[in-house]
C-alpha cells in the first residue's frame, strides 16, 4: 500500500513557531546558560533550529532511549540507548522532543534526569497529542498541538522515511 504526505503545518508555520519559541526561551533564561538535552532521533532536527534561534548561551548533549513492546504500542518499559555525556549537576536544562503522545517514555526519562541533580528541567516539544495522553507530563514550551494522527518530517519518520521533510505532514495510505 503506497502513502501519501497531507500537509498539516507548512514548513513556514513551522519556522514562525521555533523563532517564538527560541525568543521565550532567551526571555526565560536570560543572564544564564541553557543545557539543551535532544532525544534522538526525531528530535534533531527541532533542536538544532531551536538552538539557533536562542540568544543566551547554549550548549548542546544528546539522549537515545527505547520502550519495549510491540511497534505500535510502548509498554512504558524504557531503556537509555545512548545516555548523555556530560553531568547534569547545577545545570538549567531543557529536554528538547519531537512529539509527546502518551506520556510514558518522557515520564521515566524526566525522572531519571531529575535524579542527576540539574538546577532546573523543563520540557520543549514541537508537537504536542494531549489526547493520546496516559501519564501526565508537564510540558513547558510546546510548538502546536495536534490532533491524533500520524505524522512525518522535521524529524518525524514512516519506517525511516519522510524525516526529512521540511514541514509537518500526515500519513495518508492510498
Amino acid at each position: 500500500m503506497a502513502e501519501r504526505i497531507r500537509v498539516l503545518l507548512s514548513e513556514e508555520e513551522v519556522d514562525a513557531r521555533i523563532q517564538a519559541i527560541g525568543e521565550q526561551i532567551s526571555r526565560d533564561y536570560e543572564g544564564k546558560q541553557v543545557h539543551l538535552i535532544c532525544v534522538l532521533k526525531g528530535g534533531s532536527f527541532f533542536m538544532c533550529e531551536l538552538a539557533k534561534r536562542i540568544s543566551v548561551p547554549v550548549s548542546l548533549d544528546f539522549m537515545s532511549v527505547a520502550s519495549y513492546g510491540s511497534d505500535t504500542k510502548s509498554s512504558g518499559v524504557v531503556r537509555i540507548v545512548k545516555d548523555l555525556d556530560e553531568s547534569l549537576k547545577d545545570k538549567d536544562v531543557i529536554v528538547v522532543e519531537d512529539i509527546v503522545d502518551s506520556g510514558r517514555t518522557l515520564s521515566y526519562l524526566l525522572e531519571v534526569l531529575r535524579s542527576r541533580e540539574p538546577k532546573s528541567l523543563r520540557l520543549c516539544t514541537l508537537l504536542d497529542k494531549p489526547e493520546r495522553r496516559v501519564v501526565d507530563v508537564n510540558v513547558d514550551y510546546t510548538g502546536f498541538q495536534i490532533p491524533d494522527e500520524f505524522v512525518v518530517g522535521y524529524g518525524l519518520d514512516y519506517a525511516q522515511k519522510y524525516r526529512n521533510l521540511p514541514y509537518i505532514g500526515v500519513v495518508e495510505n492510498v
